[in-house]
């Protein structure tokens, strides 16, 4: 343990300019810096270092803190590893508190393990051939540290050369106790240490090359390793996370250790059979979509079903991969099919949609008691969250089951959601909230739209185009959680709708001005026709400011 006053003497030293320089290009600005922020994708820097409170602030997602606090969200670390590495740049000597007497840590034990495991694999051509056979490269078993395991009894003469305390061993997950008698845990497999974001050691997956009847094993459950919290590869995964804001979740390790073998280097995978609510601070931490890319077998996709049904019901965005039956990621990728699995991930199927289809697979509709059924487990996916695209998610199971949407009636639970939200027109309301959270897209928006666009919020919208964030009104908005912030995608499709009724009203007025004289209204509603043109192919350019100011009609 780092001494306190070894930390307090460091924080005397750091300075948060040279700190954030390292992993950030900040330009002055007045008496702060300032750059685009690290932290989410923007074009409009918005992201401001302040030399003299020493603090960072993103005006856009609200990232905020101290130099420690900055390490540590940029590389993911502990307050203890950001603070060493702090004190590498300052080449600060930290001093430890070695009260503890120098006993070796359960981690360190799994690292040794780990080494072990590896230079095993070095010796075993078996081991190595089936991992090449596989379409695994060298440089892949490298960065994931792939490693060997042999007989149990090799093991346990490697835990006594190493003077490694056997009891430890145990107690991390490396060796077994059966009644006193030590044994290893993974017999001639192939090992696949599992890491946490910090990339330490906390567990191992084992795959056999002997046709044991366990295929795969990992370790048991520990004070360091719980297989339904950790996703393997986060460690080499978390940035290209946090980059894209989208992650990629399989099932297996060979299917993670492929993926970014072609390039997907978002990609990690569960240790059991499905998502978990312990996955879930990982993911919302992240903000990240996420993309299941389960087997097509019925385990996975039964693990879809239960993943997609979790990420619906706490308002994860993102969509289910569909593979051709009997394919999966990593054998897509060993037969060079990635632009079509890139093609896959581009146009996954959202939660809702797989749930309702793979619902109505389950029951034969043409008997009137299998449709009641499938209508009713229907019912109960309709019933999670989100409440503001409830209608639109009826319809959609009415259509898919063939069945009036009266059907699908709010419970009590909904009808109270339901009268939280009424408050506020759902859709502009949550473009609002979009553009409040990210600052970039409130610029983009602001050259693109009016306020006169904004049927039941313009009063909101005002503020927010403003800049009085500060409004409480806008602190309501951003307060409440009903009101679920759009997508870049989704906010733009919805200034496009908004735009085109905009010009709609804008034509039939004109058509119907007496100020406007004749021989100029042709040419007014040209203009107008083309704004359309260009709307209903996906454009939303900036507003002709002039043709709206002569076109203030009654």
């Amino acid at each position: 343990m780092i001494k306190t006053e070894s930390i307090e003497a460091l924080k005397s030293m750091i300075d948060i300019v040279d700190v954030v320089s390292n992993y950030v290009e900040i330009k002055k600005m007045g008496a702060n810096f300032k750059s685009p922020c690290p932290f989410h994708s923007e074009k409009t820097p918005s992201f401001v270092v302040s030399p003299n409170k020493q603090i960072y602030h993103c005006f856009g997602c609200h990232a905020s803190g101290d130099a420690i606090k900055f390490v540590q969200e940029i590389e993911k670390i502990s307050y203890a590893e950001a603070i060493e590495k702090i004190a590498a740049m300052y080449n600060f000597k930290l001093e430890y508190d070695t009260s503890s007497g120098g006993q070796i840590k359960k981690s360190d034990i799994l690292e040794k393990f780990n080494e072990y495991f590896k230079k095993c694999l070095d010796n075993n051509r078996t081991a190595k051939e089936y991992i090449i056979a596989r379409g695994v490269y060298e440089s892949s078993i490298e960065k994931f540290e792939l490693g060997y395991a042999p007989s149990s009894q090799a093991q346990i003469e490697f835990v006594k050369r190493s003077f490694l305390p056997v009891a430890e061993a145990v107690e991390c997950g490396a060796l077994g106790d059966e009644n006193g008698r030590v044994f290893a845990r993974f017999v001639e497999r192939i090992t696949f240490p599992i890491k946490n974001q910090n990339g330490k050691v906390i567990g191992f997956g084992g795959r056999t090359i002997t046709n044991h009847p366990a295929k795969y094993l990992n370790s048991p459950q520990t004070k360091l390793f719980n297989k339904s919290k950790v996703f393997y590869g986060i460690n080499v995964a978390k940035e290209a996370i946090a980059k894209q804001k989208s992650m990629i979740v399989c099932e297996g390790y060979m299917d993670v250790i492929m993926l970014h073998q072609a390039g997907f280097s978002n990609a990690v995978a569960v240790l059991g059979t499905a998502l978990t609510k312990e996955h879930l601070p990982t993911i919302k931490k992240a903000q990240a979509k996420v993309i299941l890319a389960f087997d097509t077998d019925g385990a996975g996709l039964n693990a879809a079903f239960k993943s997609a049904k979790l990420m619906l019901e706490h308002s994860v965005d993102g969509g289910v991969a569909i593979f051709d039956k009997g394919l999966d990621p990593a054998d897509m990728v060993k037969d060079g099919k990635t632009m079509e699995l890139a093609a896959i991930f581009r146009k996954t199927k959202p939660f809702i949609e797989f749930l309702l289809e793979n619902i109505a697979k389950k029951y034969d509709l043409s008997n009137p008691l299998e449709k009641e059924k499938a209508a009713n487990e229907a019912k109960e996916i309709l019933e999670l969250p989100s409440r503001i695209f409830a209608e639109e998610y009826k319809r959609l199971a009415a259509a898919i089951l063939k069945v009036p949407a009266d059907f699908f009636k709010l419970s009590k639970k909904q009808s109270f959601e339901q009268k939280i939200v009424e408050k506020y027109d759902p859709a502009e309301a949550a473009a609002i909230k979009t553009m409040l959270k990210n600052h970039a897209l409130l610029d983009m928006a602001l050259n693109r739209i009016e306020a006169q666009m904004f049927e039941y919020h313009r009063d909101l919208f005002l503020l927010v185009s403003s800049g009085s964030f500060d409004s409480p009104l806008l602190l309501e908005l951003e307060g409440n959680d009903k009101i679920t912030p759009m997508s870049e995608e989704e906010l733009i499709s919805f200034l496009i709708a908004k735009s085109a009724i905009f010009y709609d009203k804008m034509l039939v007025k004109l058509k119907n001005s007496k100020t406007v004289p004749a021989e100029q209204k042709s040419f007014y509603m040209r203009k107008i026709m083309s704004i359309k043109e260009r709307l209903k192919k996906g454009e939303l350019r900036e507003l002709d400011i002039d043709l709206i100011a002569k076109l203030d009609i009654d």
